[in-house]
């Protein structure tokens, strides 16, 4: 296995865990954020509020709607030139480049129109699968959601 410490572990509703490797050499503060919240329990329990077929899924907001997030401040922006492929994690963030809190997305597909303007922190190395099965809509009816976070380090 890749390094536990940063590796994280999603255990979705949708049928099994997507593992992410996270990608501190491309976002360490973003990586730091995921690794805090999570080991807070931030994640569990939430939801994937914008699921669109083709494109992404996007989840981390405690209040399922798109509009909240942690407690904790606002990210400086951490855009890098890698590519916004299938598999790919990346913040998600207000018009401000420099406001990306807790929410997140894994692409489905390419989506490289946003290279270097989302900061990109990991990729699914397991489980893409159970992403793709995840119910889509803008909310979904019955969203998918994360039973359970954690850093593999910690398991």
């Amino acid at each position: 296995m890749a390094d536990p410490e940063n590796t994280l572990i999603l255990s979705l509703d949708s049928g099994g865990d997507v593992v992410i490797q996270l990608r501190p050499d491309l976002a360490p503060g973003h990586v730091e954020r995921i690794k805090e919240l999570t080991r807070e329990g931030f994640y569990d329990g939430v939801v994937f509020h914008r699921v669109i077929d083709g494109f992404m899924a996007q989840g981390g907001d405690p209040t399922g709607t798109g509009m909240g997030g942690s407690k904790k401040p606002d990210l400086k922006a951490e855009f890098s030139r890698e590519p916004h492929v299938r598999g790919v994690a990346s913040m998600a963030r207000a018009q401000n480049p420099n406001s990306a809190n807790s929410q997140f997305f894994i692409c489905f597909d390419d989506a490289t129109f946003l290279d270097g303007q989302y900061t990109v922190w990991g990729v699914v190395t397991e489980g893409m699968e159970y992403v793709d099965a995840l119910p889509k809509g803008e909310p979904p009816r019955t969203p998918g959601k994360i039973l359970k976070a954690k850093i593999a380090a910690d398991a």
